[in-house]
């Protein structure tokens, strides 16, 4: 079965990761892992402009794994 991505999914590394932006609150954050974490800010920071939101992002390790602490600020 074939799945949709929609246009507010992200998909730095080639696999399809789905966002919950409506349940992404101001001061709430989220760790997405991933590898290329310059495509995957790009991503972000598109999807949060159309959508107005401002966010913060940080290439980190969290738990073994590398990827992006996302924080929404506005």
């Amino acid at each position: 079965m074939a799945t949709v991505t929609r246009f507010d999914d992200i998909k730095p590394d080639g696999v399809r990761i789905h966002i919950k932006w409506d349940q992404l609150a101001i001061g709430a954050s989220m760790f997405i892992p991933c590898i290329n974490t310059t495509k995957a800010k790009a991503q972000l920071n598109k999807i949060a402009e159309e959508k107005g939101m401002t966010l913060d992002l940080t290439p980190r390790i969290e738990s073994g794994q590398w990827g992006l602490r996302v924080w929404r600020v506005a």
